[in-house]
């Protein structure tokens, strides 16, 4: 086939290349899922910045810096954890480095690399953010699952990361 079959061609062709594509159900699923993680992150960062006049990808950087050994972490480790890149991070870096929120410097064990640290008025910002950043997960996502659907949710995220994460990819 050259174009992509129809739910119905897919679920009773069979044709070894409609195994390929995804059923009816399977892309009503994706389809959902897709929705999902574009829409979250849009609404969340929506909330961060009326709410506290930061983007998402700032609350959380703040955020893992608050939680690391003396608010201190490698750019690096960082880009990685919060899933952007390094030049991405050093431009966001530089933004909340002129609002007084973190400083940069060497990594003193290896001057290679750059640290970020989190300062006191970053750490007042994440304070002042985190009670209605709290109430808006809870109130789209927490509260609206059961207790073990938001476990089971969490597991097959951690199952998907892992295959993302994984060196067959």
């Amino acid at each position: 086939m050259t174009a992509p079959p129809t739910a119905h061609q897919a679920e009773t062709t069979p044709d070894t290349d409609a195994a390929l594509w995804l059923s009816a159900t399977e892309l009503s699923s994706w389809l959902s899922v897709v929705r999902l993680i574009t829409r979250l992150p849009w609404a969340i960062d929506g909330q961060l910045q009326r709410d506290a006049d930061v983007s998402m990808v700032e609350y959380m950087t703040m955020a893992m810096l608050a939680e690391a050994p003396d608010w201190t972490m490698r750019m690096s480790t960082l880009a990685e954890e919060a899933s952007v890149s390094l030049s991405r991070l050093s431009h966001m870096a530089k933004r909340l480095e002129a609002r007084g929120y973190i400083r940069r410097e060497p990594d003193p064990a290896d001057g290679r690399f750059t640290n970020a640290i989190l300062l006191a008025p970053g750490m007042h910002k994440l304070q002042e953010a985190a009670p209605a950043h709290v109430a808006f997960v809870r109130h789209l996502v927490i509260d609206n699952l059961s207790a073990e659907r938001l476990r089971r949710l969490g597991q097959d995220a951690d199952r998907v990361l892992r295959r993302i994460d994984s060196p067959a990819r």
